[in-house]
C-alpha cells in the first residue's frame, strides 16, 4: 500500500472512546493521530492498551481554525449527512486524514466545511466512534492493500498478487 493516513477526532469527551480510536488507528498502522477541540487529554485514554503514545505522532489543535495537515493530505470527514458518500462507494485517497465526530455530536459545520470528502457508513443508526473508525480503516485496508477482488465462492480463495520486485536498471550508469 502506498501513501499514508492519519486518524483524528473533533471534540471527544469520553476517555474510553478516545482510547479505542487511538488503539484502532495504531492497529491499522496510521501515520499520525490528531484531536481537534478535545475535552480531555491523551493520557486519559486508558483503553488504549496498545500504548500508541510514543509509537505514532499525536497532534492536538485547540480549534478547527488551528488545524493543519501535511501538504497533499486530503481530509475525509466521517459523518451522517444527506450528501455524504456511502463508504462502499468511496475510493480512499492515497494520502488522507480521517476525522470523526465526538459521541452525541456531529462534526462541527466548520470542520465539515474543511473536509474535501464526507463519507458515511450505511448503518440504520449512529454507531460508536471507535467502531466507526475500525470499519473505515478496515475498508481502506481492503481497498488499498492489494488484496484484489473477493472470491466468487465462500470457500474459494484468490491468491494474493506477487510482491513487486525491482528489475535491472533501464539505463547504464554514467562513467566519469
Amino acid at each position: 500500500m502506498r501513501g499514508y493516513f492519519g486518524v483524528g477526532v473533533e471534540g471527544v469527551s469520553k476517555p474510553m472512546n478516545l482510547g479505542n480510536l487511538v488503539r484502532i488507528a495504531h492497529a491499522f498502522d496510521a501515520s499520525f493521530f490528531f484531536s481537534i477541540a478535545p475535552r480531555l487529554k491523551l493520557s486519559d485514554a486508558n483503553s488504549d492498551t496498545s500504548n500508541a503514545e510514543g509509537q505514532l505522532p499525536f497532534y492536538s489543535f485547540a480549534h478547527p481554525d488551528d488545524f493543519r495537515l501535511p501538504l497533499g493530505c486530503r481530509l475525509v470527514g466521517v459523518e451522517i449527512t444527506d450528501d455524504a458518500v456511502e463508504l462502499p462507494r468511496f475510493r480512499h485517497p492515497a494520502c488522507a486524514a480521517y476525522v470523526f465526530g465526538a459521541e452525541r455530536f456531529s462534526l462541527s459545520p466548520q470542520m465539515l466545511a474543511m473536509c474535501e470528502f464526507v463519507v458515511k457508513i450505511p448503518t440504520r443508526f449512529s454507531i460508536n466512534v471507535g467502531m466507526a473508525g475500525a470499519i473505515v480503516l478496515y475498508d481502506r485496508m481492503m481497498t488499498q492493500g492489494g488484496y484484489g477482488d473477493r472470491p466468487v465462492t465462500p470457500a474459494g480463495g484468490v491468491p494474493l498478487p506477487p510482491e513487486h520486485s525491482w528489475g535491472a536498471p533501464l539505463a547504464k550508469p554514467r562513467t566519469y
